[in-house]
């Protein structure tokens, strides 16, 4: 049996919501072990959360992450954690990235890359400096039917694209009273911890990520209109951007967390000029393809499914019928950045899982949407918003 990689963790202690989530992730990878982590603000409870909650080794279970990369650092190189995985809040995956970099560790770290693009660009200089693998968990590019669109879009299948829509509702802070509600509400609606936007960067990312890694393509500019409908909320919890690609479609993007109803609506639609695709999360065993004066032709993730891209096959983990789903998406980019960090120092044009790089990408979408929206939804180029 080949031996597994030793992971860290940062964040995802007692009333996290998504610690639990990657580490569920990386279990099913199979090829990942969590041997150390720093999981609190509060070292005691950190420590005592690492043994009584997740079984920790004591000597392992660190007050801080300066104190777990030091630590880790003074093991034998067969001993010490290879990657860190960081679930913290958006303003502190600058920090806690960079000194893991600076610590000679691996990083994958919960999205967005950062809170602000600045902090976002030290990121990449650090990734750039220490020669280290840096990945991001967008989760939906783990899903086998959409490495499949992408696949199909790449292969010309659905001809030039024309058009995108792409939208991710939620309905959590709809009400005044979410706002500070739970862990989870009180720093996404907080500009000081969540960073230059609410729900553009805590869900509009996907939506972003997903319209890039599905159409092959970059955005290029943007007219957004980011709004808060709850009042008093200090941030955005709604908004819309229209955009262009770089091939030269254009296309709509929605993000929005007071839409009543909507639990987890994220759903995609990429219009060529020869068919058109259809995907939804909440029902992702489907992706439909549209042809003008033809049925309606329904794809379904499968390891017994000989239709799909071999990458598609390769990340399904059940016949075909089983549903597979979020978690396992997950655990797919999990088992691909493990993948990775075995094979380091070589790498694969296309890892399967969200590099630096797109990490930037979304972080110059954010900043350009934040623009827009203050500059009356005037376009917005990406390019050179560093310096806005």
């Amino acid at each position: 049996m080949a031996e597994k990689i030793r992971m860290g963790m940062v964040g995802g202690g007692k009333g996290a919501f998504i610690g639990a989530i990657h580490r569920l992730a990386a279990n099913i990878a199979g090829d990942i072990d969590l041997v150390a982590g720093a999981f609190s603000r509060d070292a005691a409870a950190s420590k005592e959360f690492g043994v009584n909650e997740l079984g920790l080794d004591g000597a392992r279970a660190y007050g801080s992450y300066q104190e777990m990369f030091d630590a880790e650092n003074a093991l034998p190189e067969d001993q010490r954690i290879q990657c860190v995985s960081i679930v913290t809040p958006n303003d502190t995956h600058a920090p806690v990235s960079i000194a893991a970099l600076e610590a000679g560790f691996h990083v994958i770290c919960d999205k967005p890359l950062a809170g602000t693009l600045d902090d976002a660009l030290a990121i990449e200089a650090a990734v750039k400096k220490s020669g280290k693998l840096f990945g991001l968990t967008q989760t939906y590019t783990g899903y086998p039917l959409v490495m499949q669109a992408r696949a199909m879009v790449a292969s010309g299948e659905i001809g030039s694209i024309r058009r995108v829509a792409v939208s991710y509702l939620q309905d959590w802070l709809s009400k005044a009273e979410d706002t500070g509600s739970s862990k989870q509400s009180s720093w996404r609606t907080d500009p000081s911890r969540s960073g230059e936007s609410g729900a553009f960067a805590d869900i509009g990312t996907h939506a972003f990520n997903l319209v890039e890694y599905m159409t092959g393509e970059r955005i290029t500019d943007v007219a957004a209109e980011l709004r808060s409908v709850i009042e008093g909320r200090a941030i955005d919890d709604d908004g819309q951007a229209m955009f262009r690609l770089s091939g030269g479609g254009s296309g709509l993007l929605s993000a929005s967390q007071v839409c009543s109803g909507a639990i987890n609506a994220l759903k995609i639609e990429i219009y060529g000029d020869k068919a058109s695709l259809h995907w939804q999360q909440e029902q992702p065993n489907e992706l439909i393809v549209k042809t003008r004066g033809k049925p309606e032709q329904i794809l379904r993730p499968g390891a017994n499914m000989p239709f799909l891209t071999d990458r598609a096959l390769a990340n399904c983990r059940t016949p075909g019928g089983h549903p597979e789903g979020y978690i396992e998406a997950f655990a797919n980019i999990y088992g691909a950045f493990a993948s990775a960090v075995k094979k380091f120092p070589d790498t694969e044009p296309e890892p399967g899982f969200t590099t630096i790089e797109d990490g930037i990408a979304t972080m110059r979408f954010i900043r350009a949407a934040v623009n827009s929206s203050n500059n009356k939804s005037a376009w917005t180029a990406l390019s050179g918003v560093e310096n806005s």
